[in-house]
């Protein structure tokens, strides 16, 4: 064998083995990567560091259009110990369940109203309220007529998956009392624009009648705790008895639709033959809130600050953010945020501060 052969082979055994140990010190690493992940996240309770307070988890900031960045709207608050979701959007919980949210904590879930984009997720709640939350008993679902239905269509949709996990995991975890949801209705009387509709542990809740016609009634909220205030206001357009109930909040939650945004779009599908579509596009900036007008609506109630949620179309880029929210900064010269999921917008007891945090 020549000289030139053995060095070529001798080069060729380095590689080979340079290789193989390169390949063994990935497999290493990326065992070492996965172990300190799990060390970090799996069974922590992430909400433990929070100070006492109104934490609330935007599980949800999108609308029913696509968006792989934003599930449908859901907004989680923990108050205290104690946990509520109000609405619950396609892809939402799961979003919720990246959050940290303590399911172990949740008291009962709210409906703004029963529009499928709303409730879409609802399923995926119960059953994790019941599993991760170890529950014994089910759900109490708040909302307005009709969440009855809501609720017994989800029972029986899920009532053989809920007979594979119990056989499964055994009753001592999967417990067969804790499955699902109740149904409790809403009764607000026309006329009365609110009336407290939960009052424990320190904590209130407060529905509130907002405009989303032809869907009748719509609901708004507002939930004290220690001095601290927010308010929700599902789907509506400017509201009065919305923005009466919200005086004084530290932070309102109001949804918003960019009505030239949606006449684009609406011109370019009438273009494209998308009549139908179209149409839709033409129809919902009527039972909708433009920027400008959730920005008049925190202004005439003195909040704090304006986080703007479910929002149509939601901005897919930083750049378009501005262009979304239109002159909604020149109506409201308090502090004014888009929301996103993963956002945790914190108002610590016994304080003014509002704070706003990153979950993932």
């Amino acid at each position: 064998m020549n000289t030139k052969r053995k060095i070529g082979l001798s080069i060729a055994g380095l590689l080979l083995a340079g290789g193989l140990t390169l390949l063994a010190m990935q497999g290493k690493l990326a065992q070492r990567a996965f172990d300190t992940a799990i060390e970090k996240n799996v069974g922590i309770d992430r909400s433990a560091a929070l100070p006492d307070g109104i934490h609330v988890y935007v599980c949800g900031s999108g609308s029913p259009m696509p968006d792989a960045d934003r599930a449908g709207p859901c907004l989680a608050v923990l108050a205290g110990r104690q946990g509520f979701v109000f609405d619950a959007g396609a892809g939402s919980i799961r979003k919720l369940g990246r959050m940290g949210f303590p399911m172990d904590r949740l008291q009962g879930a709210y409906l703004t109203h029963l529009h499928s984009d709303h409730i879409d997720g609802l399923g995926e709640l119960l059953l994790q309220a019941w599993i991760a939350g170890s529950r014994g008993t089910p759900l109490p679902v708040s909302g307005p007529a009709g969440t009855d239905q809501v609720i017994g269509g989800l029972m029986q949709a899920y009532k053989l998956d809920s007979g594979y996990r119990i056989a499964h995991h055994g009753a001592a975890v999967a417990r067969p009392g804790g499955f699902g949801g109740t149904a409790q209705i809403i009764d607000l009387p026309e006329g009365q624009p609110s009336k407290v509709v939960y009052d424990q542990g320190g904590v209130k809740i407060t529905v509130i009648r907002v405009i989303h016609d032809p869907i009748k009634p719509a609901f708004g909220f507002r939930l004290d705790y220690k001095g601290r205030s927010i308010t929700i206001s599902g789907d509506t357009v400017y509201a009065p008895d919305f923005v009466a109930a919200s005086k004084g909040t530290d932070v309102m939650f109001h949804e918003a639709l960019n009505p030239k945004m949606i006449g684009a779009m609406q011109a370019q599908l009438a273009k494209r033959g998308r009549a139908d579509s179209a149409k839709i596009m033409g129809d919902i900036p009527g039972y909708h809130a433009s920027p400008e007008d959730a920005a008049r609506a925190a202004r005439e109630a003195g909040v704090k600050a304006l986080v703007l949620y479910h929002m149509v179309p939601a901005p897919p880029a930083k750049l378009i953010e501005r262009l979304f929210v239109g002159d909604a900064p020149k109506v409201f010269g308090g502090d004014l945020k888009l929301a996103h999921d993963g956002m945790i917008v914190s108002l610590p007891a016994g304080s003014l501060a509002v704070d706003y945090s990153e979950a993932f």
